[in-house]
């Protein structure tokens, strides 16, 4: 008889994304994971080069896929900025906070919790992805 995954009635999105979250090893993690193992290792029957130099390679791996992904974050955040001050001084057309349709020309750029935020005829923050025409 196979037994399919359960949850609790009482399980909510944000219990089973904290709980996802939770369940993820960043490299910290995995390397006092791996010092820990060696550490309780038996003696008698020791961990074997091949496997110490595996575990050794996927720290590596992981240390460098989040380098990577730190690299393309900054990469991101430099492009939306370069886009952003592209934009001076064109006439845009943004929806604002309201849904409502606004025309004008966007003076400066700043940022704001590090993404680029306009202002547009005396209108700080906005959103770069809220304009739908540039002129």
């Amino acid at each position: 008889m196979a037994v399919n995954s359960v949850t609790s009635p009482s399980t909510t999105p944000a219990t089973t994304a904290t709980a996802a979250k939770q369940a993820t090893l960043d490299k910290d993690d995995f390397l006092k994971l791996f010092v820990t193992q060696l550490q309780h290792q038996d003696p008698m029957n020791p961990m074997t080069d091949q496997d110490f130099m595996g575990q050794m390679a996927s720290f590596s791996t992981l240390e460098q896929v989040s380098n990577l992904a730190a690299s393309n974050a900054k990469l991101a955040s430099g492009a939306a900025l370069d886009q952003a001050v592209g934009l001076i001084g064109r006439r845009v057309t943004y929806t604002d906070t309201a849904g409502e349709a606004r025309t004008g020309v966007v003076e400066r750029v700043s940022t704001q919790d590090g993404q680029p935020a306009l202002r547009v005829d005396g209108v700080d923050g906005v959103d770069p992805s809220s304009i739908t025409e540039v002129a």
